[in-house]
């Protein structure tokens, strides 16, 4: 469960490295929808990492998870809750997770936006017993990463029936 965001000054968070990243490069910052922004946020990240190999794609994926868990795990340590709201790099991975091996083309991406956001607002199993089971910054990143694997999932099977 989000909690509301308290603590760090609006100016301060930016030159703490952790929140940084966290806030998703200020995208979590954003005053209403912080998560969608984030998951928008990750689409040029993605337009970016896409021409790689998928190995590549995934070995940069992992290092983001592991530094997600770092940071979003300290971050909601420092402002002492479970899950804030601001923080959006679980959504931006979720989402570049989501995408693997997709073909391109904008209606591949708006599909795998729209289902990765159903997933991550929705939690449907396993994605809320990770997100009530697991705590600190695994607990963030792995309910998003559950929503990421689940739309890349359906998005790889719609893939080869379309």
């Amino acid at each position: 469960m989000r909690a509301k965001d308290q603590g760090l000054p609006s100016r301060a968070w930016w030159r703490r490295p952790h929140y940084w990243l966290a806030y998703g490069l200020g995208a979590g910052r954003f005053p209403w929808a912080p998560g969608t922004v984030g998951t928008l946020a990750a689409i040029p990240l993605y337009l970016l990492l896409r021409p790689l190999p998928v190995v590549w794609y995934l070995a940069a994926l992992l290092l983001m998870f592991l530094i997600g868990v770092w940071a979003c795990g300290k971050t909601a340590q420092e402002l002492q809750a479970s899950d804030p709201a601001s923080i959006v790099w679980d959504e931006m991975l979720g989402f570049l997770l989501a995408m693997t091996a997709t073909p391109p083309g904008w209606s591949w991406l708006l599909a795998g936006f729209i289902l990765f956001r159903c997933f991550d607002i929705l939690k449907p199993w396993p994605i809320g017993a990770l997100d009530k089971q697991v705590s600190g910054g695994l607990g963030i990143m792995l309910d998003d990463v559950a929503a990421g694997a689940m739309t890349c999932l359906l998005l790889q099977a719609a893939v080869r029936i379309f």
